[in-house]
């Protein structure tokens, strides 16, 4: 990786992360009176999870950017924008707007871009592809994570 490719995918995942973290609020009153399944992990968990996998989606993005060019740079560039403003657009829905249903639809388009983004670098470099991969693993469970609790809260 070049460390200016690297220096910019840093500072874009560093945003999304930024603006994630500031959109958050697991004890509002609000979060906390949504029943949610049994097997959501405890609020801890979630800054374990995401910091790794937000130093890998940087990676990942440097490592394709750096062994691409032309149309297909430009392209997964695009891509990468994308995925990380429906990256940072899934928790303002949820946690800002308190809007789980439109978050649920908003994390289907993110899986989708997701498995765009995880194609494009996987096709250039095949450590950013796997570098990608747990991200959208991690994503399948927060949309199964949120539909149930759009499930469990129909009523509200």
């Amino acid at each position: 990786m070049r460390p200016p490719t690297w220096i910019k995918t840093g500072a874009a995942v560093a945003a999304a992360a930024t603006a994630g973290t500031v959109a958050t609020d697991p004890s509002s009153r609000w979060y906390q009176r949504l029943r949610k399944p049994r097997w959501q992990p405890p609020s801890a968990a979630f800054p374990l999870v995401w910091t790794p996998l937000y130093a890998l989606i940087a990676v990942a993005g440097a490592r394709t950017l750096d062994r691409s060019s032309g149309a297909e740079r430009a392209a997964f560039a695009r891509a990468y924008a994308l995925n990380l403003t429906l990256n940072a657009g899934w928790t303002v829905l949820f946690f800002r707007a308190r809007r789980p249903a439109a978050a649920l639809a908003e994390i289907a388009a993110l899986n989708v871009s997701n498995l765009v983004l995880l194609r494009g670098a996987a096709r250039t470099d095949r450590v950013a592809g796997v570098a990608l991969a747990p991200y959208a693993a991690w994503t399948l469970f927060a949309t199964a994570l949120n539909g149930a609790i759009v499930g469990l809260n129909r009523d509200r």
